[in-house]
């Protein structure tokens, strides 16, 4: 991208947080809609390629029911971003009314019993918003990683957007991530870490929706170096303004193997977790990438596993 482009992008971008947060909730949601419907009408490349992911998702729907899911996964989609948008502005009240979690005892009972817990979120709904709540609601920091986006000045106000929601944002490259997470966990912390897209195209292979996929491993690893909890959570929207959550739960660590097998056993489970969620609600993954290992290109294919942690992108 020129330099040109990543200046309009990052301001695009910023005149997004400036102005949809002055918006009336209702507005800005219906503008949302305006814009993900133009969108889906175009037929763009993202666009294609979240319908063909839903192709995988439901295999069995024919062409008009995947153009149905696709229009109302651009929806969820752009729902997502005008509510990241206004956000910074929610109350305490609005910020309290926003998420209804099942399954939040799971949470707390890990972190009352000081072992750290880490949270694995797919690409689902809104999961800034997820993050945002459980700090607000439980009262204690979280702490995630961020793609380091380019241009870099839009990468920096998503740091700041997430640090100004009370979360600790590292980034996903450099390779001191991991260590930090690892501290924080020992200390008996709350991690929240996106981790179905491996964006390091090293991640480990999973069995999704019958195709070979590849997720990152840190979550796992994260809970075997650390006997954090590991807990999946899955996100939805169902038609009205409060974003629904369930907390499964806890992944355990299989009794045999070596840990690079106890690593990849649990990030099946948690794989298994995701695309039971997606599968009752596919058109809130926000999926608008390749992912499946035969659809990724050449260059993407992936050489070995690791264990380095996937971002809140």
């Amino acid at each position: 991208m020129s330099g040109w482009q990543d200046r309009l992008t990052s301001g695009l971008y910023g005149a997004g947080w400036a102005g949809v947060r002055k918006l009336p909730e209702p507005t800005a949601r219906r503008l949302g809609q305006r814009i993900a419907d133009t969108a889906w009408k175009r037929r763009g490349k993202r666009v294609l390629r979240l319908e063909s992911n839903l192709a995988r998702v439901a295999p069995e729907a024919d062409a008009e029911e995947l153009a149905r899911l696709s229009k109302a996964g651009m929806r969820s989609y752009l729902r997502y971003w005008m509510e990241s948008f206004r956000l910074p502005v929610y109350s305490r009240e609005q910020m309290a009314a926003a998420v209804d979690a099942d399954g939040l005892d799971v949470l707390t009972e890990g972190l009352e019993r000081g072992r750290g817990v880490v949270i694995a979120l797919p690409h689902m709904a809104n999961w800034d918003l997820a993050g945002a709540w459980a700090v607000s609601r439980l009262g204690i920091p979280l702490s995630t990683v961020a793609e380091r986006l380019k241009p870099e000045t839009l990468y920096d106000k998503f740091v700041g957007f997430r640090e100004g929601l009370g979360m600790e944002v590292l980034p996903h490259t450099g390779g001191s991530a991991f260590g930090t997470l690892a501290r924080r966990l020992r200390a008996g912390g709350l991690v929240c870490l996106v981790a179905d897209r491996d964006l390091s195209a090293s991640g480990v292979p999973v069995t999704f929706f019958g195709a070979e996929a590849r997720m990152p491993g840190g979550p796992a690893m994260l809970a075997l170096q650390t006997g954090a909890v590991l807990l999946p959570v899955t996100l939805w929207y169902d038609g009205t303004p409060v974003m629904k959550a369930k907390v499964h739960r806890a992944v355990e660590a299989p009794e045999e193997g070596d840990r690079k097998a106890k690593a990849a056993a649990m990030t099946q489970s948690v794989a298994d977790v995701f695309a039971a969620g997606i599968a009752e609600h596919p058109e809130d993954w926000h999926m608008l990438q390749r992912f499946w290992v035969p659809d990724l290109e050449p260059r993407q294919q992936p050489a070995h596993a690791s264990g380095e942690p996937e971002g809140a992108s």
